[in-house]
């Protein structure tokens, strides 16, 4: 059975830096992807972004919302993934899911599994 325990979740004021974190249990396949999705109040949940590797190269993919001000990284020791999320703006608001799938896809990842979210408050 996979686990996905996601972290990192807080408040803060806007211009200002968050660090999310995902560990998943049990996801055994050699290719995979993992990343964030996130659902801000009255809105469509949307992709944010995500990492997907393939034996030892990784590819990281952003929504264009976060270009620039998001990072995606793995530590493949730890089967841990980090959304390093700086220049917060309060659009940024809303919870935040940590995704995972046991397929490589290099874009557009199709989740198998799910974190349980973590609030992410950005204040102006």
């Amino acid at each position: 059975q996979v686990q996905l325990i996601e972290s990192g979740g807080g408040s803060v004021q806007a211009g200002g830096s968050l660090r999310l974190s995902c560990t998943a249990s049990g996801l055994t396949g050699r290719d995979a992807t993992m990343g964030w999705f996130r659902q801000a109040p009255g809105k469509e949940r949307e992709f944010v972004a995500q990492i997907a590797w393939s034996r030892g190269n990784s590819f990281a993919y952003y929504a264009d919302s976060v270009k620039g001000r998001f990072t995606i990284s793995r530590d493949s020791a730890k089967n841990t993934v980090y959304l390093q999320m700086s220049s917060l703006k309060p659009e940024d608001t809303a919870v935040y899911y940590c995704a995972a799938s046991n397929r490589f896809t290099p874009a557009t990842m199709e989740p198998d599994y799910w974190a349980q979210g973590t609030q992410v408050t950005v204040s102006s």
